[in-house]
This record gives structure tokens, sequence and C-alpha cells, in this order.
């Protein structure tokens, strides 16, 4: 059987911490009973951290070496760079051009972000390839920080599909169907790698405005999501009884959430909860708060997919679907044109 600890237990939340190797490598038994913890974990908290994933722990600390120094380059090269449409979904993303949150009316979400805009900046990679929708590449062929940094991310785009393709394995053996069901959906790797940096802050910016957030209260819109944190903390789960609770960085960990097209799809059986990053925990000294930096991979279902609520998450009658069925990619530029 899997061991069962818990890397968060707090204020009625707990997020399980669950060694993914005894799924990838194990023996019958505990394959089926780790597909099962991470269900429950979904079921329970809508989030789970992950160790012994199949990432090499040298090729992340790669990415965020990398993703660092792209974020050092000048303003006008990452404006050049710069996101332009849901459809798309690529490129550069300027601190306060985002606000993340539970509104869905684009008006609503502008006033949100003139009381507090998220203090962060990102880049978005998609799948390389995908017709009308090039990445916006740094650099040219003679620019070597440039190619190194296209070659990085394709490879860490690569091992999340990967990855994200043998968690939904999990889920589908946990749930009681076949390891393939969800295969079909995954193949094709419709999913965004994105980069984030939270830059340096003056402690007294979130003394000043109580709303203040380095990222406000969401849920993703996918499948599930890949986080890679650093050590400087400030992620938060919303708990049960409405609380926020640190989700403390645990090295060599990877944190996977449930996203609202899976909730949607498991019929709500599956949880997509509330998160946001707030002002670190660290006691450092001085009137500033370090810069802090993530790698975030969002997994959707193939952007042609259909999503009907999966059998056996609903009774027999069609009226205890909770939801109509929807186009995955739809759906998704539907969420994305309410956030920009």
């Amino acid at each position: 059987m899997a061991s069962e600890t818990n890397a968060v237990s707090n204020s009625s939340l707990a997020i399980p911490l669950i060694d993914f190797s005894h799924f990838l490598h194990g023996t019958p038994s505990q394959r089926l009973s780790t597909a099962q913890y991470i269900l429950r974990g979904f079921q329970t908290a809508g989030f789970i951290y992950l160790t012994n994933h199949s990432i090499p722990l040298p090729t992340v600390s790669k990415a965020f070496t990398t993703s660092s120094l792209f974020f050092q380059r000048p303003q006008k090269e990452k404006e050049a760079l710069g996101w332009t449409t849901p459809e798309s979904n690529r490129g550069y993303v300027s601190q306060g051009r985002e606000k993340v949150s539970t509104l869905l009316n684009k008006q609503d979400v502008a006033a949100s972000r003139a009381l507090a805009p998220d203090l962060k900046e990102s880049f978005e990679i998609g799948r390389e390839g995908a017709d009308g929708t090039p990445n916006n590449w740094p650099g040219g062929e003679t620019d070597m920080p440039g190619r190194e940094f296209k070659e990085v991310m394709l490879n860490f785009h690569d091992l999340c599909k990967q990855l994200h393709i043998e968690v939904m394995r999990a889920i589908a053996v946990g749930m009681g169907l076949s390891e393939s069901y969800f295969d079909s959906y995954t193949d094709v790797g419709d999913n965004t790698l994105r980069l984030l940096h939270y830059p340096a802050v003056n402690k007294e910016v979130f003394h000043a405005n109580k709303l203040q957030v380095r990222a406000g209260e969401h849920t993703d819109y996918g499948s599930i999501t890949l986080l890679f944190q650093d050590d400087q903390g400030g992620l938060q789960v919303k708990s049960p009884d409405g609380t926020f609770v640190d989700a403390t960085p645990i090295p060599g960990t990877v944190v996977v959430n449930a996203g609202d097209l899976l909730a949607r799809w498991s019929n709500d059986t599956i949880k997509s909860t509330l998160h946001r990053v707030v002002e670190p925990p660290t006691a450092e000294d001085g009137d500033m708060h370090s810069a802090r930096y993530s790698v975030a991979y969002f997994c959707n279902p193939n952007f042609t997919s259909r999503i009907a609520a999966i059998e056996g998450t609903y009774g027999g009658e069609k009226g205890s679907r909770k939801y109509e069925d929807i186009n995955s990619g739809d759906y998704l530029v539907q969420r994305l044109s309410a956030t920009y």
C-alpha cells in the first residue's frame, strides 16, 4: 500500500504528499493504492504534492535558471514578444496586465485590476507547431541565449506533457476506468507552460493596500496544473472552512491541482479549489520581499475534445449531470477572454 502522509494539514485542509514512483514503477497493488490516494486528494482538497515524479530535478533547476535570465532582458525586448489573443495564449504578459480572479465579466475584472493589480509578469509557451498560433520566441538564430531558452523550454514542455498523461492515467485507475481512458484527450498536448516572475516588492505595498496580493484568488481553467515552486513561499489554498492555508514549498516536489474543466468533467466529484499568491511568510530583514519565481504547466484536454460527464460520476438519468457537454478549446478561450 502507498504510505499516506500530508504535505499540508491545517484548518480542515489536508493536502497529501504522494510518492509518484509507486504508480510509475510499482507493483499492481502499489499502482492501484497510489492512484486511489491521488484521486482522493483531488476529491477532498483539489491539490496534491507529488514526490519522485518523472522530471529530473536538475532539469527543473535548469528551467528556473533559464526563466530568470529571460525576465532580466530589457523591458522593451519582452514587450516585443507580447501576448496577443486568448486563441493564441502565447507570449509575454507585463506586470498588471492580467488579473486572475473568480470573476467572469471582463468589466468586473478590469475594476478589480484597478484596485489591486497582480504583482507578476509571465511568459506563455504553447504547443510548438500549432497551426496559426506560433510561439513568440526571443531573439533569432544568432541570439545564443534565445536559442538556449527555446531548447530548454520545449524540452520542459515535453516532459510536463508526459507527466500530465501519467497523472491522468492515475486518475483513471483511481476512478475504476481503463488506464488509457484519458489518453485520447491528452496525446496532442494543447497545454501551456507559464514562466512566472513576481518581482521584489516593498513590504509596505501590502500594508498600504489590504487587497494587494501577488496573484488574486482564482481557480485554474483546465484539467490539472503542475506547479514547480521556488523556496520563497506565498501560495495559499482555500480550506473547506473558508480560510487560506499556506501551501509551503517542499524541495523536489511538484504541486498538482485540479482545474475547472476536470471538475466539470467529473460532475464535481473532483474539486477545483481556490488559491492565490500573497505576501510571502518569510521573515526577511529590511523593507523588501525577494523576487519569487515559479513554473506552471497548465494542462488541458485536446482543444478539439468534447467534454461530457464521465460515466460513474452521475446516476442513470441524464438529469443528474450538472453541466452540458462543451468543447475544450472553446471553454478555455471563453475563460481567458475574461482574464485579460
